[in-house]
């Protein structure tokens, strides 16, 4: 397993000791696929500068911290930072986190303790083979219609038109731990030509605080493709987004378009060379949002 040591000495101030990041793949079965992230399992000695200093030497989009624990109750405070800020919710680097504890304190159930509350996690490793996956459970999750002006902004910095957009799918702005504009691409081939303005696109989700903007195809009911844009955590796209696909549950509720007990699956990270496999399940009476996927050490 790959590991990194940062000096706290270098990065707080504190006294001299190592501070282990560990790195994995979530949402794959292969270190080369899925969207990497770092995990801290010991971060009770660091600060907030030092995490981000952290986050940022490691480059992923996200690092998840264990700010406090017991491993007994196998419940864990969590903090979650890009290179560029904190996150407040991040499903990727949930999942690499629950995978790295249940290799360490075998598989079962988790909770999180995180900056939009609890997140019950149910780890499980393959008897087979060793693999292990998580299903983390959201947050209530909900969606509205953006607004005009949203629309306008958006579509502007992502060098996009109206007529690019899938009319049967209206563009939303979706909550599933953090806010996350949807917009619904009429063709495969939209989706995969992505040419955005990189600043221009950061500064309209700052204003309107949306952590990324989930792009999505329809390949048939059950089965979307995605992509993430990601420039105010500093990453030009992210290749699984977990608290996404957890918003886009909350999306597919709201559009009515899932009256019994569905699972959906997301195919993300294909154009960017890191194919993603992330599973949801999603339910009419339940609001929270259920994200599966797989999770391997990096090296």
């Amino acid at each position: 397993m790959t590991s990194d040591t940062y000096d706290k000495n270098e990065v707080t101030g504190m006294s001299a000791g190592a501070v282990a990041v560990l790195r994995y793949s979530a949402f794959t079965g292969d270190p080369a696929g899925g969207n990497p992230a770092g995990v801290v399992l010991d971060a009770s000695a660091l600060d907030d500068a030092a995490m981000l200093a952290i986050a940022a030497e490691v480059g992923y989009s996200e690092t998840a911290f264990v700010t406090a624990g017991d491993a007994s109750a196998r419940r864990f405070r969590v903090r979650y930072f890009s290179p560029l800020a904190e996150v407040a919710f991040c499903g990727h680097a949930t999942v690499a986190l629950a995978v790295a504890l249940a290799e360490r304190l075998g598989a079962g159930d988790l909770l999180f303790d995180t900056p939009v509350g609890e997140i019950p996690v149910a780890t499980a490793i393959d008897p087979a083979d060793g693999t292990a996956h998580a299903t983390l459970t959201s947050v209530p999750a909900h969606s509205r219609p953006a607004t005009p002006s949203e629309l306008d902004e958006a579509l502007a910095a992502l060098r996009w038109s109206v007529e690019d957009l899938d009319a049967a799918l209206p563009p939303h702005v979706a909550f599933g731990g953090n806010e996350h504009l949807v917009l619904a691409a009429a063709s495969r081939a939209r989706l995969a030509d992505l040419d955005y303005d990189f600043d221009g696109l950061a500064d309209v989700m700052r204003r309107h605080s949306w952590t990324t903007v989930h792009l999505v195809w329809r390949e048939s009911p059950y089965v979307f493709h995605a992509r993430d844009p990601f420039p105010v955590g500093g990453v030009v796209e992210d290749p699984a987004t977990g608290a996404a696909a957890a918003a886009f549950g909350g999306y597919l509720r709201a559009l009515g378009l899932i009256t019994a007990p569905s699972t959906i699956g997301i195919r993300q990270g294909e154009d960017m060379g890191r194919p993603s496999d992330l599973r949801i399940d999603v339910s009419a009476e339940d609001g929270r949002v259920r994200v599966t996927g797989g999770a391997v050490p990096i090296g």
